[in-house]
């Protein structure tokens, strides 16, 4: 899989590159990571999201299999310990997959606030081969 490198200056990902500007691949959980987190899940009918309930273009053909999270949501909610305790929902809930497919035995997610405005996100994978650690940050 090519690899996506998460920017947390610009709160996005791009493909990474190796020296001498080939695209890296990805071994490990961090691209589909990236994709869980920060492509955006479809608004469920209580997000309150109507009229935009957005959601990645792919899920048109594969509506049991939805992509992405519903961190989009809180864009533009307050710094509060509720808001941070839905992100922790929103991001666990866009990584089961990786236990239901067996990519992974746990999957925790671990947010707090950095920064006003922006919240940090902890990442950690148990998988057959140990635990994969992953942190992310993002403007609220």
């Amino acid at each position: 899989m090519i690899a996506l490198a998460w920017n947390d200056a610009v709160g996005t990902a791009d493909l990474a590159r190796k020296a001498g500007g080939a695209l890296a691949a990805d071994e490990a959980l961090q691209t589909a990571v990236v994709l869980s987190l920060f492509l955006d899940a479809r608004a469920r009918p209580d997000d309150g999201a109507e009229g935009h309930r957005r959601g990645w273009v792919g899920d048109a053909f594969t509506p049991e299999d939805r992509v992405g999270s519903r961190l989009w949501l809180l864009r533009r909610e307050k710094q509060t310990e509720e808001t941070r305790r839905r992100a922790e929902d929103y991001a666990n809930e866009a990584l089961a997959w990786l236990v239901d497919a067996g990519l992974a035995t746990s999957v925790s997610v671990t947010a707090v606030w950095v920064a006003r405005g922006v919240l940090g996100l902890g990442v950690a994978i148990a998988t057959p081969g140990g635990i994969e650690r992953s942190q992310f940050t993002m403007r609220l």
